[in-house]
């Protein structure tokens, strides 16, 4: 589903009192919304995810100028029916947030501190960067790999970046 982030990090949604989705959500509020970030290597269960756990509700009134602001730079085209009668604007109160960084690696995160959380500076970015150190700096990669890693590389290629640094997938003499 679509989605803006307002600017404490919660989900803002255009959706229509016709779909189903709205329809539940009117009934019981309780929802889950599963981001994940694309997988440049092929291996889904490697990839990044969040699943926000909260209360979708309609926007207050008194907020609606700014969160349709917030949403519309996200997603323009949202602007040919953002004024139909059937569609509102909700907002996800998060209640829990469960993250998946790969294998391995796993947990909750409070509500209170996903609250208190900074996007990454790089988020807006990460696609340009990755393909452009794949493109113009595939020799720094292998050297970055043999010299930090001793790992004797041939070959690397950047999958993930962020403001703590970026994964690399090698291959090695031995593949």
């Amino acid at each position: 589903m679509p989605y803006g982030l307002d600017d404490q990090g919660h989900p803002i949604f255009l959706i229509s009192t016709m779909a189903m989705h709205t329809q539940n959500l009117q009934a019981d509020a309780r929802a889950s919304l599963l981001v994940t970030q694309e997988n440049t290597d092929g291996e889904p269960l490697g990839a990044s995810r969040v699943t926000l756990v909260g209360n979708v509700l309609t926007v207050p009134n008194t907020e609606l100028a700014e969160v349709r602001k917030l949403y519309l730079e996200r997603h323009a085209n949202s602007k040919y029916w953002a004024d139909f009668e059937d569609f509102s604007f909700y907002r996800m109160d998060v209640i829990d947030v469960y993250y998946v960084g790969g294998f391995g690696v796993m947990g909750w995160v409070s509500a209170s501190d996903y609250d208190r959380s900074q996007p990454d500076p790089l988020a807006d970015s990460t696609a340009e960067i990755i393909q452009h150190m794949n493109a113009d700096h595939k020799d720094a990669l292998v050297l970055l790999a043999r010299k930090f890693a001793h790992i004797d590389s041939m070959e690397a290629t950047m999958t993930i970046v962020d403001r703590l640094g970026f994964h690399v997938r090698l291959k090695t003499p031995d593949g």
